[in-house]
């Protein structure tokens, strides 16, 4: 099954263009069959290859650039930001594919042949590589079939760089900033092979065009000497997340690409510890001197990049957990009542007692073993949904993604998540509602995505390593085969890989079993669902009622979208409550509350003062 891409979006044609005007009169190109050794179009051969070539002077880009800013009803440049520009899409609306064709239209209309696209991790690198592949065959029809090269740079094939410095066709090549952002990395070094030349010679010969793909990743002081480094034509950042948007031609923001249906809406289910009442709180300590006696908690603070456990002190009655944890609602009504010394307990006025060595708000295998269940039914029900809605020749594969804590607790044979998922899974496929899906055994319908060892078994990472390069390049390999309603697989388990830079349309559950205390890993994750799903043809389906992306989160939906939504806040102003915190009127989702050795359930309906609200993707700054 291959994605089908449609060439005639109007909001990613107006983000092209809004790119290729800066040019505008820059000599156009005079055909691949012409070179004009006087240096009059956008090709120049040098001592070391063919080199693009800029003709036109500052003034003319910034008047260029002023004339897209108002049409694009952006704030209009004083002065350029050196030969930076950027590009703001929101997360799932084809930022990816905006660039590469981006730059099939500059070669087409300029001739700029070269183009180097930076990168911040491995993850990203593959999924642009991903992107090359399924996009070639459509850029060949759109733009008549031109011949061009792609390629990921590789530290042992440095002699490749003079091919790429040399070549009169179409070249791209793909780096990571890890490559070549340190004197001591292969590129920066003299070579044999390349006449004692440094390889990185051969790429500042041709005056590339960067492509910067999560250009916030990308800003410290070595970063930016090292892009520079690369001798560029101009630098070309694509975004949903900027830190510093530099000359701002082009956005399309989290509200506008709400408003135009061109991403899913997310809504929460929340399955909570008692969560209201029962917070995370442990003694570890109370001690007394001659002049007073202290105890020492750890619970859940609110810092700015998210919640982290911390130990706290205190000293005295009246002091409230609500106020050390920086305002967290779910300590509310903590306040310390008394500190005793002699029998090692602390009391609370809402009559809580805990003593050294006690906890409460850990019963966190319940809470996961009722995320796995509630996954799994809301999946099978989409299912079901699709099944109902949809015509035969025109469904859709339903995915569902889980985030672990560790990888030993599916990995293994007798992994705990694995053994729920199993359970979970043979309960409710075996229902009569469901026998119209004709269901694969459970056997099939599950794989994991996991860096290994030496020994070749699974380990836990951070997504970084050398080590989860393996697991990129075969779940990318699998993007297609996951979509086809052929391929059994439908439930998806990850520790760290499947963050930024992959995205499978058709993700329709997204289930955080690990615990995400940062904003913006939590983005990250919760982005992975974001982009309109494909059938069984390849094509997008654009009915709101079915795109819908649901988050089975271990914690209160207040503060899962108060997380998603800081950075927001901070960088859009303050939205309305009622925006922020959209709900159905009428709709009806379930929360769970685990409570000592039982599960209930309860239902809530669109009222802002809910737990169960849907996120509305206008309040929401994903990366």
């Amino acid at each position: 099954m291959k994605i089908q891409f449609d060439g005639n979006q109007e909001y990613q044609l107006d983000a092209i263009k809004a790119v290729v005007d800066v040019f505008d009169g820059q000599p156009l190109s005079k055909g691949d069959f012409e070179f004009d050794l006087s240096g009059t179009t956008g090709e120049f051969l040098s001592e070391l290859g063919v080199a693009n070539q800029l003709l036109i002077d500052e003034g003319k880009i910034l008047e260029n650039v002023r004339r897209i800013q108002k049409r694009n009803n952006l704030p209009v440049t004083d002065e350029l930001k050196g030969m930076n520009f950027s590009v703001e899409m929101e997360t799932g609306t084809g930022k990816t594919y905006v660039y590469l064709r981006t730059i099939h239209e500059l070669h087409k209309r300029y001739g700029f042949s070269k183009f180097i696209i930076v990168v911040p991790s491995v993850a990203i690198r593959e999924g642009v590589k991903k992107n090359l592949d399924i996009t070639a065959e459509h850029f060949k029809t759109i733009y008549d079939n031109p011949p061009f090269d792609y390629w990921i740079y590789d530290s042992n094939r440095v002699s490749k760089l003079r091919q790429f410095a040399n070549s009169r066709e179409l070249q791209i090549l793909i780096i990571n900033i890890d490559a070549f952002n340190k004197d001591s990395n292969i590129i920066n070094k003299e070579n044999d092979r390349l006449s004692g030349r440094k390889p990185i010679e051969f790429i500042q010969a041709t005056n590339p065009i960067v492509i910067i793909d999560e250009p916030q990743n990308m800003e410290s002081a070595q970063s930016k000497e090292a892009i520079a480094s690369l001798n560029p034509l101009c630098t070309l950042r694509y975004s949903a997340t900027h830190r510093d948007p530099y000359n701002l031609l082009y956005r399309l923001d989290p509200v506008k690409a709400y408003e135009m249906r061109l991403v899913k809406r997310i809504e929460v289910d929340a399955v909570l510890d008692d969560q209201e009442y029962v917070p995370f709180v442990q003694v570890d300590s109370i001690q007394a001197t001659k002049t007073r006696i202290t105890a020492k908690l750890t619970i859940d603070v609110q810092e700015s990049d998210g919640v982290k456990r911390k130990k706290v002190t205190v000293k005295k009655p009246g002091e409230d957990l609500y106020d050390l944890s920086k305002g967290r609602t779910p300590y509310r009504g903590f306040i310390v009542d008394e500190i005793n010394a002699g029998d090692q307990y602390i009391t609370f006025t809402n009559g809580i007692r805990l003593s050294v060595g006690e906890s409460i708000g850990t019963r966190k295998d319940d809470i996961m073993r009722v995320q796995i269940e509630e996954t799994v039914k809301e999946h099978l029900d989409k299912e079901l949904q699709i099944y109902n809605k949809l015509p035969e020749g025109k469904r859709l594969k339903v995915l569902s993604l889980f985030f672990i804590d560790r990888v030993a607790n599916y990995a293994e044979e007798d992994g705990k998540i694995r053994r729920w998922f199993i359970e979970a899974y043979n309960k409710y496929a075996s229902r009569p509602k469901y026998r119209p899906l004709n269901l694969p055994p459970v056997e099939e319908v599950h794989s994991g995505y996991f860096a290994k060892d030496q020994k070749g078994e699974a380990k836990d990472t951070r997504g970084e390593s050398k080590a989860d390069e393996e697991a990129y390049e075969l779940i990318m390999r699998d993007k297609e085969r996951l979509l086809s309603l052929d391929e059994p697989t439908r439930f998806i388990f990850s520790h760290s890989a499947l963050r930024e830079g992959w995205d499978n349309p058709n993700v329709f559950q997204i289930c955080t079993l690990n615990e995400t205390r940062s904003t913006i890993r939590k983005r990250q994750e919760i982005g992975r669902g974001l982009r309109l799903p494909v059938d069984q043809t390849g094509n997008r389906v654009f009915d709101p009622n079915i795109n819908r992306l649901t988050v089975i989160a271990n914690e209160s939906y207040d503060n899962f979208a108060r997380q998603l939504q800081r950075r927001s806040r901070k960088k859009r102003g303050e939205y309305s409550r009622k925006r922020i915190l959209g709900t159905r009127d009428g709709v009806r989702k379930r929360i769970w509350l685990i409570n000592g050795e039982r599960t209930r359930s309860f239902w809530s309906c669109g009222s802002e003062s809910s737990t169960k609200h849907v996120i509305r993707l206008s309040s929401i700054q994903m990366t």
